[in-house]
């Protein structure tokens, strides 16, 4: 990697922790690009060699986050057990869990997200023979849930270790919604 690309990478890493701190300090609404710039500590102007405005700077924290945990979710599914994926969930939001409020709390953002992650799961999964419920509203049930889940478990400041919340997961959405209506494509069908 040149200098230059490190140098586009670390302002472009400055100004999404930024964004991310200014967001959960007064809300994404409330932030201008001045803001950001100046906590930043990056010209005014550099801002704009890199976006157009701070929406493009929310979304491309979003598309990380997403490839992140898509990635991850399917490293995971053919090594290790099922209920490891909620570990897995819980143990990244742990670790992100700033830039996961910021994304949550703003409304279009986390519409975005409901949608990606519902697409991502109709594209992963296929529909359990006999079952009664539609694919798409199994997957937006598995979805919409696990983000309730998320965000209720960082509303309560992370009151129980990744361990238990990724069990809970597993127990109230996982495991429920697979038994009636999901099934991995990989997995062949009974």
């Amino acid at each position: 990697m040149s200098m230059q690309d490190r140098r586009v990478k670390r302002t472009q890493r400055r100004l999404a922790s930024a964004l991310i701190e200014l967001t959960l300090e007064k809300g994404f609404d409330a932030v201008t690009i001045r803001d950001i710039t100046e906590r930043a500590d990056v010209g005014y102007a550099t801002f704009f060699r890199h976006y157009k405005d701070k929406h493009e700077l929310l979304k491309d924290i979003l598309d990380v986050v997403l490839i992140e945990l898509v990635e991850l979710l399917r490293s995971a599914r053919p090594a290790s057990a099922p209920d490891s994926t909620g570990v897995l969930i819980f143990r990244y939001v742990q670790e992100h869990h700033e830039v996961i409020r910021a994304l949550l709390g703003t409304y279009n953002v986390r519409q975005q997200i409901l949608k990606a992650a519902t697409a991502t799961t109709l594209n992963e999964t296929g529909p359990r023979p006999g079952s009664i419920v539609p694919l798409e509203i199994a997957s937006y049930h598995i979805v919409a849930s696990s983000i309730a889940l998320i965000e209720w478990w960082l509303d309560h400041n992370m009151p129980y270790p990744i361990e238990l919340m990724g069990n809970v997961y597993e127990e109230l959405i996982a495991r429920p919604t697979n038994e009636a209506a999901l099934l991995p494509k990989e997995q062949p069908s009974q």
